[in-house]
């Protein structure tokens, strides 16, 4: 009885996870109200410079294993994301031949965390947790003077 409610319980959080998946890929015109975005032919990381940091997420395919996994960490605390001002860009067609997939040249599966100044800041070939990924960017200087900031606002 225990392993039926236990696999029950799997099934429910996979399903879950899987249908935030699916709903990253639906094009978004207001990137606040979602903090995953398919990438098209007109994204261009210039209009997220000094507004948001943009972790851009390259496959070859929805179905890589690498993907999933990252997609699913991505899910795990949009709190997280929202805070540092995150949004993420997907990619999963090496076809399609986006200006991102131009500019930064991925190689099947890429993580890339971009700066507020829309640099480039971490290029990974594996899946990264919130976790890891919020201890790189609260060591960043922007993101310093912003937690500094809030701080203070807190204060007055």
């Amino acid at each position: 009885m225990a392993n039926q409610k236990q696999y029950v319980n799997s099934l429910c959080g996979f399903l879950i996870i899987l249908g935030l998946i699916f709903a990253s890929f639906t094009p978004i015109a207001n990137a606040t109200e979602n903090n995953f975005i398919k990438v098209d032919k007109d994204t261009n990381l210039k209009m997220y410079e000094w507004t948001h940091r943009p972790v851009v997420i390259f496959a070859n395919s929805d179905k890589d294993p690498n993907f999933i996994s990252q997609m699913e960490f991505l899910s795990e605390d949009i709190k997280a994301l929202q805070e540092r001002d995150i949004i993420v860009l997907i990619d999963t067609d090496p076809n399609f031949s986006s200006s991102l997939r131009k500019k930064l040249r991925p190689h099947g599966f890429a993580f890339i965390l971009i700066g507020k100044d829309a640099q480039v800041k971490l290029r990974k070939p594996s899946p990264w947790n919130i976790r890891e990924i919020a201890r790189v960017i609260d060591k960043m200087p922007i993101r310093q003077q912003e937690i500094a900031r809030k701080k203070q606002e807190k204060n007055n």
